[in-house]
């Protein structure tokens, strides 16, 4: 369990950031789902709640998720269920239970770039941007090879291109973190192949990607499926290891690409 000496709801996002760097134990609070989970003192817990941040929102050209929307937000809107054949609703589904979903929010999932994240996994496969701060608007592949520093994620900004897309995750249970998980995703004759709880930071496998064409032939997918593996490295935890991880990975991918050209 962790500690505060003060807890502050801000009132603007000005005031958020120079109290978060006022003292390098100053804290954003999110959901406090996985905050709780250490076992660290400190400083001042700032909560964003009050900014209307939790909100999920729709342009001409882009769907935008506040950085405090919950993951039963994602899962429920109609919004995002709209697009991208519902991936970002299938992929938070399965993520511990609904009390849990309704608590835990997209910014902190993002943000952390949790090894064992399906949502980060998902949204890395469509053209998805993050909305820092300071940092401003970038691409979320850049973000996610970025390291961490003190900044605060507005919001996530996803391109409504016409990407068809599919989410496929193994897990020992059904509401347990995934062994592994997989998004593909193909607009026009560009695809995206994101490989997820390795058990590290999701990844893209690019290379794997430009072996696919519009309508892959079974040898194309075969191939991009071997790429992937060569590509992407995976690690050993309780949960699995490296090598049935790779045999994961080589089904999944092909499994994706199908649903996508079905």
């Amino acid at each position: 369990m962790f500690s505060l000496k003060e807890y502050i709801s801000v009132k603007s996002l000005e005031e958020a950031y120079g109290l978060l760097n006022q003292n390098k134990n100053n804290v954003i609070l999110g959901g406090l789902l996985w905050l709780k989970m250490g076992n660290k003192n400190y400083n001042k817990g700032i909560d964003l709640s009050q900014l209307g941040l939790d909100t999920i929102t729709e342009t001409e050209s882009e769907v935008e998720i506040g950085c405090m929307a919950t993951l039963r937000q994602i899962e429920t809107s109609q919004i995002i269920n709209n697009y991208f054949d519902g991936i970002l609703g299938k992929s938070v589904k399965n993520i511990v239970g609904v009390q849990f979903r309704n608590c835990a929010t997209v910014g902190g999932s993002v943000y952390s770039r949790f090894g064992f994240s399906d949502i980060l996994t998902a949204l890395l496969a469509l053209d998805s941007y993050v909305e820092l701060y300071k940092g401003g608007i970038i691409p979320l592949e850049q973000f996610v090879a970025m390291p961490i520093k003190k900044d605060i994620l507005i919001k996530i900004i996803i391109k409504k291109d016409g990407c068809r897309a599919s989410y496929k995750s193994h897990r020992i249970a059904s509401t347990d973190f995934p062994v592994l998980a997989v998004c593909v995703s193909r607009c026009s004759a560009s695809w995206k192949v994101a490989i997820g709880a390795r058990p590290n930071k999701a990844t893209l496998a690019i290379n794997a990607a430009k072996l696919l064409s519009q309508n892959p032939t079974k040898d194309d997918i075969g191939a991009a499926c071997v790429e992937a593996l060569n590509e992407v490295k995976f690690g050993t935890n309780l949960r699995g290891s490296a090598e049935y991880r790779s045999q994961l990975a080589k089904v999944l991918v092909r499994r994706g690409v199908e649903d996508i050209c079905k």
